[in-house]
């Protein structure tokens, strides 16, 4: 006993030691320098400067304050309406904002007739619009979001017919758009500048979208970046909801793109490319994302100039953004769906995915084909380690044995130990490795059907009709059959209990801890809670990953029984 206390003594201060190690460590090889912290406050005031640069007007948008509802604030003003297969909407004459859009093809809930109304008009509470213009220094008169424009020739925007609306000022300037759509989600607003005064005037073409609130169903969830991503050339920074209402952030480049992106679904600015830029996000009362052209035009009396803003505005679907990605020639485009550090294994599997449900015209039967060709991928690194694990579970009663003769002789317990290890050529480790392993296709798969909107009310078989959303059964009504609903976070689904049960059966065929010292009763008591505690903790996670976990578990138990019972042991 008193052997004992002194190795757990050893280990305490083992454990000090290497967490002292690691400050250290990290202090010498991996914190900034004082030169680099000093450079970090040289980069946040040179950001204040681009903000606060006057080589650029500054963009002025007014806004109401009051509030009313989304029909009569489309009742407000005249209207240019617009549709394709997808979408449809409008855009108001008075201010020229396109502030009414809704996805055709897209309900807001599983039992819902009603689409997805993605932009609405910035009188409402949900107020969400797109605009583009022109700012000056001069003191002439731009278009603003009281102005009223005039409409010259159709009045309906289709995808092969694209309108225009102009606006002429007291001095001569005549501003118009010409806005197209094509069969999906793209926009593109050519903007013309006709100087018919006397004067020279420079403009300064700008893009903004505006913002009254964050959407409903805003997931924040650290895996998942919901709000700005800022594209320009080589520098890629992603800026949260909450990080703009505290500071503003500015970002200069020649080529690149503004996403403003929810879970599903985006907006975006993508400038002209070649030409300097500045892109702008802040937030009072409202949140405000902008574009500006720093270069500008130099307008002398009796020219014209051109400039062309592209959108996307709608829907975040991985193979049309990959088709944009390829029409545009913009080569982040693709990076709407933020996939993160694991991008590299999302994108194929994904493939795969698609895949399998082109050829099975169901997503969970994809899922679960996925699951087995991840498991024929893995197939010989699971079957070393569960070899190793079926010949630990049977070296039991030999590891015992073991125990009880050295149980005051720690050393020689641990050589007998490594000797039988030997002798059945066992690697406690090696059953660790493929489970490591798979951990990042696990995460990637998970975000996978957290991003993939394809997922979104894709149905599986009986219940199971959104494997995006977690399983809609709960086991404490016996999965519907007794007539009351349970508070949220007892609504524990049939497919988390198949899968707690299938990973408990799992542990079962696996090595337990053995001995009866206070360390490995706490080691079999935690063994025996995990599976409770996972299909606790996992609930709430999408059935489509609960799926994939189930088929995971089932598969792994096949294959270690079979192992099992071909082993044998040497004493």
């Amino acid at each position: 006993e008193g052997r004992q206390k002194i190795m757990d003594l050893k280990n305490i201060i083992a454990a000090i030691a290497l967490s002292a190690a690691v400050i250290v460590l990290y202090g010498l090889f991996f914190a900034p320098t004082q030169e680099e912290i000093d450079n970090l406050s040289q980069n946040e005031n040179k950001k204040e400067e681009i903000i606060n640069n006057m080589d650029a007007p500054s963009i002025e948008e007014n806004v109401p304050d009051n509030v009313i509802s989304r029909d009569d604030a489309i009742k407000e003003s005249s209207r240019i309406f617009f549709e394709n297969e997808f979408i449809k909407g409008s855009i108001s004459l008075t201010g020229g904002a396109i502030d009414d859009l809704e996805l055709k093809i897209y309900n807001q809930t599983l039992d819902s007739k009603d689409k997805i109304q993605l932009l609405n008009p910035i009188s409402t509470n949900k107020g969400y619009t797109f605009n583009t213009g022109w700012a000056t220094k001069s003191g002439i008169e731009t278009p603003n979001s009281k102005t009223v424009w005039k409409i010259d020739g159709s009045n309906k925007l289709t995808t092969n017919n694209p309108i225009k609306i102009y606006f002429e000022n007291n001095s001569g300037i005549r501003f118009e758009r010409i806005i197209s759509i094509d069969e999906k989600y793209l926009f593109n607003i050519r903007q013309v500048l006709i100087n018919k005064s006397e004067k020279s005037i420079k403009f300064y073409p700008y893009a903004i979208i505006n913002r009254n609130n964050l959407p409903s169903d805003l997931t924040d969830f650290y895996i998942l970046h919901e709000g700005y991503t800022l594209i320009s050339d080589e520098k890629l920074e992603e800026v949260d909801y909450d990080d703009v209402i505290e500071k503003k952030y500015s970002s200069e480049g020649t080529s690149g793109m503004l996403i403003q992106g929810d879970k599903y679904w985006m907006t975006s600015i993508i400038p002209e490319q070649g030409r300097k830029f500045r892109f702008d996000l802040d937030y009072k009362d409202k949140y405000r994302a902008s574009y500006i052209d720093l270069k500008g035009y130099e307008t002398r009396s009796n020219s014209v100039v051109e400039h062309s803003v592209n959108s996307l505005i709608g829907a975040k679907e991985i193979n049309q953004i990959n088709r944009y990605k390829e029409e545009l020639k913009i080569e982040k485009l693709d990076l709407i769906v933020n996939y993160g550090v694991l991008y590299f294994i999302i994108v194929p599997m994904h493939k795969i995915l698609s895949y399998f449900f082109n050829f099975t015209g169901n997503y969970g039967y994809a899922i679960i084909l996925l699951t087995i060709l991840v498991r024929i991928v893995f197939f010989p690194l699971n079957q070393y380690s569960m070899k190793s694990m079926g010949k630990m579970k049977s070296l039991g009663p030999e590891i015992e044995n073991l125990k009880s003769r050295f149980k005051d002789d720690k050393q020689q317990l641990q050589k007998e130990m490594m000797k039988l290890y030997k002798v059945n050529g066992v690697n406690p480790a090696s059953s660790c490795f493929p489970i490591l392993i798979q951990i990042p296709i696990f995460f990637s798969l998970y975000k996978l059907l957290l991003l993939d909107l394809a997922m979104r009310h894709s149905p599986f078989i009986w219940v199971w009709q959104d494997l995006s959303a977690k399983d809609p059964l709960t086991i404490f009504n016996l999965f519907g059959l007794l007539p009351f609903g349970v508070p949220s976070f007892l609504e524990i689904g049939l497919l988390p209990v198949l899968m707690g049960s299938s990973m408990w059966l799992q542990m079962k065929l696996s090595p337990q801890p053995s001995g009866s010292d206070d360390m490995q009763k706490m080691q079999k008591k935690i063994f025996m809670f995990m599976p409770l505690f996972l299909t606790v903790i996992l609930a709430p996670f999408a059935a489509g990953l609960i799926l994939y976990w189930v088929c995971t578990n089932i598969l792994t138990i096949i294959q270690q029984y079979i192992i099992n019972k071909s082993i044998t042991v040497k004493s």
